[in-house]
């Protein structure tokens, strides 16, 4: 099909990375911060997973002899005061929550030398960890999260004079937007520039009502029962296998075209039509049965949608869960309009009164989001992590390492201009044939 193409992971196509790492070391705050127990919200809770990325930096004539390592320590060093939990570590509260104790600790920091320039890399949107992963560090001998520092940092001086910065986050610190806002403040202070969004720390803003009051239904915690078959009996024992397929803009408009056709819909979003399209393949390639529940979950930004508004620089997780369940018969048979319009009423629950409902959920349930029959889409896209500048320009390219869980799509952004969609997800090697089938609508 015009528009779209497909990647897949073959590791033996690609030249396996050789990564010599230093001792890792502890980069503390430049300045004295404060010493106490940094309050997470209920909206930090139940992410607190370590979510991996790379950046790749090209050499750069202007900034001379100067070592990537050293700038972005320094960097590290003072954007640490600002940010400071990031220099704590993960604790649990007597209620059994997950806290910050802002000890001052630092950041885990690691220099390594790569035996090669930074062009042997490839294209890192195609799926393949086995290379990018000797460009992260993972903490030796950590059983679980507690144990597992807040911000893991790697910097990869190759051959070239490009490096490439990897980047351990814990979730539970912030969303997307607010990672984004703050390796952004670091490459400004690399830059010797003062911050553009300083970090607004009060995260009591999103505590729990006393008492808590549950006003709408949280469908995205629902548990489906999934309706098995022989087919997705053998689905279960068959291994997952990666593929990227890439929808240029062109390919994009083509899409909402197609949903808006039928003239049931009066507008349609990118978002709404890709993730309606890969809602709908998927839920067919996997052979559900006709009266199965389907469930897509996805995240919504409610920073401008609480009453009042977040701070800018609101330096937590802002985003809040919302579901649309429909029967996997009806998103087979019907046009593309109805998976968009069920997404477009799950966008449209997120209020203040929904997600101060949901948040309060969570106080009363403590339950984490069911993902039987469920499809979570992810969405890297509308992040600019590629304009982050320590000096050395913008990055080539910026990609997460870990390839998705099952149930898991990424949507990721493409191309030079970035207005390309990669989506990247695991099926089981016979569902991929029929899902790649049935994206080419």
């Amino acid at each position: 099909m015009e528009g779209l193409s497909q990647t897949e992971n073959s590791s033996a196509a690609t030249m396996k990375l050789k990564v010599t790492r230093h001792e890792p070391t502890m980069v503390a705050p430049a300045e004295a911060t404060e010493n106490h127990v940094y309050f997470l919200s209920n909206l930090d809770q139940n992410i607190a997973v370590i979510v991996q990325t790379v950046y790749c930096f090209k050499a750069s004539a202007e900034m001379g002899n100067e070592r990537p390592s050293e700038v972005i320590r320094e960097a590290l060093r003072k954007v640490l005061v600002a940010y400071y939990p990031l220099a704590g570590r993960v604790g649990i509260s007597p209620e059994g929550k997950l806290n910050i104790h802002c000890t001052g600790e630092g950041a885990v920091f690691v220099e390594a030398d790569a035996d090669c320039v930074i062009e042997d890399i490839g294209d890192m949107t195609k799926p393949d960890p086995s290379k990018l992963e000797c460009l992260v560090y993972n903490v030796p001998g950590a059983k679980n999260i507690l144990e597992i520092p807040p911000l893991v940092v790697q910097v990869t001086t190759f051959k070239c004079g490009g490096f490439v910065l990897g980047l351990g986050m814990n979730h539970c610190m912030f969303d997307g937007i607010g990672a984004m806002e703050f390796v952004n403040s670091w490459a400004e202070i690399a830059r010797g520039v003062p911050l553009s969004v300083p970090p607004f720390m009060d995260r009591s803003l999103l505590k729990a009502r006393s008492p808590p009051k549950i006003e709408s239904p949280h469908l995205e915690f629902a548990e489906i029962k999934e309706v098995s078959s022989d087919y997705t009996e053998q689905l279960h024992s068959e291994e997952l296998v990666y593929r990227s397929f890439c929808f240029t803009p062109e390919k994009l408009d083509e899409l909402k075209k197609q949903a808006m056709e039928d003239g049931v819909l009066t507008r349609c979003s990118t978002f709404e039509a890709l993730s309606a399209l890969v809602w709908k393949s998927r839920s067919k390639a996997l052979n559900m049965a006709p009266n199965q529940e389907a469930k897509l979950l996805f995240a919504v930004d409610g920073r401008a949608k609480f009453e009042p508004p977040l701070p800018s620089g609101y330096f937590g997780n802002g985003i809040v869960l919302t579901s649309a369940i429909g029967r996997a018969g009806e998103l087979a048979e019907k046009p593309l309009s109805f998976g968009v319009g069920l997404i477009q009423k799950a966008i449209g629950m997120i209020t203040d009164k929904f997600m101060r409902s949901a948040i309060d959920y969570f106080e009363v349930t403590r339950s984490r989001p069911s993902l039987t029959a469920t499809l979570l889409i992810t969405t890297w896209s509308r992040l600019s992590f590629h304009t982050t500048d320590f000096g050395w320009g913008e990055p080539v390219q910026s990609v997460p390492v870990t390839l998705p869980a099952g149930e898991v799509v990424l949507f990721l952004s493409h191309g030079k201009q970035r207005k390309s969609i990669n989506i990247l997800l695991g099926l089981p090697e016979s569902a991929m044939e029929r899902f790649e089938g049935f994206l080419q609508m």
